[in-house]
This record gives structure tokens, sequence and C-alpha cells, in this order.
């Protein structure tokens, strides 16, 4: 009785959607019919400006140098020097304090009247917040049981240093070390909002990038390009900063920093043999825009110095495979009504399938719209605009 039972409303519950699905085939027009999915084959990993790290690392295998790589892909751009520190928005802390690990030397001073106070109590950890107005800086410590204890109100905005030594700091995402001072920053006069911002040298930074954008294993050379190329760009984007109290980020949207906690002995030796080079254009330092793999093309950039070329040396990620869903464009783009297809309907002309895709055609049951490949790539999460679809 029980199974009939269930056999009856299953049975029945089968008819119900069966109908309801025929009466939707039939209130949909026939132009409304819906693509399954859009069929992508690529080449390349990134957006193909500039430097190539496979490219580099492929072109270090067959003997090149790091300065015949650099000319490679920034033609004509000569080697310069520069020095300096820079800033650094630490993202991953996204509390309004800094708080650091206790160690040797560690000390604080104030930005306000720029005096510095020795930090030696018997502490496990150290923090640095804003009062209440955010004109001034409270210290405390915490020992290895009970809470926060003030230890004193500093002038304006404090950071942490220990004479270059690597500093520990506490986020919500976990630990990490930095070199150089950990400071408590605000965004502007009467904000009480603060940021972490690290500040070090040039040189220091660099050891915590080039292992987070190459692997510090490769060929030497390729690795000391990279080091030339990400110690150009931050020296380009310094001299533009992001805000007022720092220059550049720490994620891909800047170039990837991980302080002294990712630093690798080998990269580490990479930027000390390129110590303080860097591409020069016009007698400053050039937009050295790098990626993963131009796919066999580099890809034009916004200046001269950036040209589409073939580039013998990358073979990396050559015919990658993905699919987009018509429910992922339905999403992206509601506008269109009912997804029907997509195609490329212009290219760059440089490179594989007829080169990048410069504009596609999204269409749909309500209306048809044009993205540029850049976007299309953004929206669906693809690896590179050097592709074909179908």
């Amino acid at each position: 009785m029980r199974t009939s039972r269930i056999l009856t409303v299953l049975t029945t519950t089968a008819l119900l959607v069966g109908s309801a699905a025929t009466t939707a085939q039939a209130a949909r027009p026939s132009g409304e019919r819906r693509a399954a999915v859009v069929n992508v084959v690529g080449n390349g990993f990134g957006h193909g400006h500039g430097l190539s790290q496979y490219g580099a690392q492929s072109a270090a295998t067959q003997g090149a140098t790091y300065v015949q790589i650099l000319k490679f892909y920034y033609p004509d751009l000569p080697l310069g020097s520069i020095g300096g520190s820079v800033s650094v928005l630490i993202t991953a802390d996204t509390s309004a304090d800094v708080v650091v690990s206790d160690r040797s030397g560690l000390e604080v001073r104030s930005l306000g009247n720029d005096r510095t106070y020795r930090l030696s109590k018997p502490a496990r950890l150290w923090r640095i917040t804003a009062d209440q107005g955010g004109a001034r800086s409270l210290v405390s410590w915490r020992g290895r049981s009970g809470g926060w204890q003030t230890l004193r109100t500093v002038a304006g905005e404090a950071e942490f240093t220990a004479g270059g030594a690597p500093i520990t700091l506490h986020t919500p995402e976990g630990q990490r070390a930095y070199r150089g001072v950990l400071r408590s920053a605000r965004p502007g006069p009467g904000s009480g909002k603060r940021d972490t911002v690290n500040v070090l040298p040039l040189e220091s930074y660099l050891k915590g990038v080039v292992p987070r954008e190459v692997p510090a294993s490769w060929k030497p050379h390729a690795v000391r390009a990279q080091a030339v190329a990400a110690r150009t760009y931050a020296a380009f984007e310094r001299a533009q900063p992001l805000a007022r109290h720092y220059q550049i980020c720490d994620t891909s949207l800047c170039q990837v920093y991980g302080g002294f906690t990712d630093e690798h002995p080998l990269s580490n030796q990479a930027v000390q043999a390129t110590r303080k080079r860097v591409l020069l254009a016009g007698g400053e330092p050039a937009f050295a825009q790098f990626s993963a793999s131009n796919g066999g093309w580099t890809s034009a950039g916004a200046y001269d110095y950036l040209p589409a070329q073939e580039d013998p040396f990358d073979t990396a990620y050559q015919g990658w495979t993905d699919t987009v869903t018509a429910r992922e464009v339905e999403q992206a783009l509601p506008a269109i009504g009912t997804f029907q297809r997509a195609e490329v309907v212009e290219r760059d002309g440089n490179g594989a399938f007829g080169g990048r895709a410069t504009r596609v055609r999204i269409t749909g049951s309500s209306t048809s719209t044009v993205i540029s490949g850049d976007d299309f790539r953004s929206f669906f999460g693809l690896r590179s605009t050097l592709f074909k679809l179908s």
C-alpha cells in the first residue's frame, strides 16, 4: 500500500511537471530559444602587455640574459638606477588597529612629534589604535594573560619599527612578517579611520614581490628580469600614489606583495644582482607591465615601448578551453533577456584566431549588446582575450 501510494504521487507529480514544461515551451516564442553554452578556446594567461613571465623563463632556458630578455619585451628602453622607499597598503588588515608580536628592538614612533619610544614591557602583543577623535594614537600592550593595557598616548599617527628587522603583524587573516615599519595611518585630516601601511626601502619591498610573481627556482636570469620589471613598475606607480597615506597596494591590482614571510633566498639573490636597476622612458621609470603568458603574441599597451609583436619564447597556456553557460551570461547582462549567442565581432589582428578579441556581441531575446573583449574576459573569468568562441 505504501509503495503504491508513493508511485501514485510520483506519477502525478511527473505529469504536472511535464504539463508545466509543455506550457512554458508553448508560451516561449521560437526566437527565444536559449543557447546551452558558449565554448571557448584560447591562448595565454593575462593581459599580455610587456614581459611574459613564461616567455622570460623559456628565453633564459635558451641562454638569454635578463638584459636581453628585457630588451625584447620592452624595446629601446635603457636601464637606469633608482632607490628610495615605498609605502604599501596591507589589505589583509581590515581592522582599525595595528597589532604586532613583541620582539627585541621593538619601538614605536610618533609621527606627530617625531619622538621614538622603546617598548620594554613583558608583553606578548603590542597595539596602536586611534583615540576617539583620530588625532592621537594609543599604544597598548598585552601579556600572556589579561586584557589590553594602555602604555601611553602619542601625537598624531604612529608606527612600529625594529631597526629594519622583520615585525610580525596580526590580521584577521592570520600572521605575516614585514620589513621596515608598520604604520597606523590616517586616510585624511579629520578621519578617525586607520589603515595599516608598510613603509620600507624599495629593495626590501622587491624581496617580498618577486617570489609571489614567479617561482624563485626558475632560471636566474628569468627571475632577474622579473625583479627589474617589478622594481620599475613599483617606481612608476610610486610617482602616482593611490592615496594620501600610501602609494601602492599589495594585491594583483598593483603587484602581489607578501612581505618578509614570502621571501626566498634565490629571488633575494635576483633582487640583489639587479640592485636599483630600472627601465627608463624619457628619463623616468617606465610603465613596465607584465603578465604570466601572452599566448605567443604580446598585446599593445598604452605606450610605444609596449608593442604588439610575435613572441617565439612563450608557448605556455596554448589551447586552453573553457565554457560560459547561458545562466552566467544572463546574470551578467540581464537586459538581453534569454541568451541566444555570442560572437567576436572585432579583433586586433595580432596572433592566433586573428588576434585578441576587442569587441564581442551578445545577442538575447530582448536585445543585443557589444562589450569589450576585456569585459567579456572579466565577466566570465577567462584566462585572456586571445580566444575564439563556438
